[in-house]
């Protein structure tokens, strides 16, 4: 690899949730949070329904606080973050392997109707310490979208 070369890691998914995010915290107290979403292939091959992936994804610190308390179940979102590699030894002692995408910013991507239906998406309802210019996190509704 030639010095000075960057490598890009950059992933963006549009999908729905398969359950209520959970907060947890580290030993350490740190926030984090871990679901899935269903993301549909956007291709159907022929004489079959569309094929639907289950993608793993993992927030942490304010990011993970903000999905907890703006997503549920069933909400579509876009995650923007990188696909990350983790190497574990199972229960049983085997080497295994995980991907998951590590969430850096999450949008809403629902209907407008959709969004104000569940709990908390408003955006006048943010945590103190997280404002919409800083937390990363912006608001996409259908009439934002040029199309």
């Amino acid at each position: 690899m030639q010095e000075g070369v960057k490598m890009l890691n950059c992933i963006v998914l549009m999908g729905r949730f398969t359950a209520d995010p959970e907060l947890k915290h580290t030993p350490n107290n740190t926030a984090v949070t871990e679901f899935r979403l269903a993301v549909d292939r956007s291709y159907i091959k022929s004489g079959q329904e569309r094929q639907t992936d289950f993608i793993d994804i993992v927030a942490w610190r304010s990011n993970a606080e903000f999905i907890c308390k703006h997503f549920k179940k069933g909400q579509l979102a876009v995650v923007q973050g990188s696909l990350q590699i983790r190497s574990y030894t199972d229960k049983d002692g085997i080497k295994r392997r995980a991907a998951e995408v590590l969430a850096d910013s999450i949008y809403f991507a629902g209907s407008k109707k959709e969004t104000e239906t569940n709990k908390g998406s408003q955006p006048d309802d943010l945590p103190e310490n997280i404002s919409p210019k800083s937390s990363n996190f912006l608001e996409m509704l259908d009439d934002d979208l040029p199309f």
